[in-house]
């Protein structure tokens, strides 16, 4: 695996795009510090609405690295998890500026997948994650569901042995606001 994750490190450290497995379902990614990078997949997605990206962490504590104030909510919800979790946050940071939308919020999630995991440790930094299909078409839950369109707009694919067992699901989607505002987007 570190000879994958090594070539994965070495094309999103040159602003590349990869295709790679998660816990939930395939995903396209690149250094979420990375402006380019990110707007390549905007277009690669052809996406209408630029801010939708989930950016993922190697751990929990990694999540203040990415928003100004965690509400404490939001640590108890991260840590007791038994499912893939995506929180949005306010005042997200850190990040390029084209992953945060007008009211400044950011998608995070941290992945229970040892690829994902030693991807992320590699890197040093956040990744973006966002399904692999073009927006608005379903989203691919097995690697073979994947367009041509995809596949061929990234740099690198990543070998389908290191898949895992995924959930084929996407996360659960939870918005926390500043004043302790739960909003549940996606069970």
């Amino acid at each position: 695996m570190k000879e994958e994750v090594q070539k994965a490190v070495d094309v999103l450290k040159r602003g590349g795009v990869v295709l790679y497995p998660t816990d939930t379902v395939w995903g396209v990614g690149c250094d979420a510090t990375n402006e380019q990078a990110v707007a390549r997949i905007y277009e690669l997605k052809q996406s209408v609405d630029k801010h939708a990206m989930t950016v993922l962490v190697a751990s929990v504590n990694d999540v203040g690295r990415y928003v100004r104030r965690v509400p404490e909510v939001a640590w108890e919800l991260l840590e007791l998890a038994e499912s893939p979790l995506t929180l949005i946050l306010p005042g997200g940071c850190g990040v390029a500026p084209n992953l945060i939308p007008e009211g400044g919020t950011i998608g995070i999630r941290v992945p229970k997948h040892e690829f994902c995991h030693a991807l992320l440790r590699r890197l040093g930094r956040p990744l973006v994650s966002t399904s692999a299909n073009v927006s608005g078409a379903s989203t691919p839950v097995r690697f073979d569901e994947i367009s041509g369109r995809i596949r061929s707009g990234v740099d690198l694919i990543i070998d389908r042995r290191f898949e895992g067992s995924p959930t084929r699901k996407a996360s659960a989607i939870i918005r926390l606001g500043e004043g302790g505002e739960v909003g549940i987007i996606r069970e």
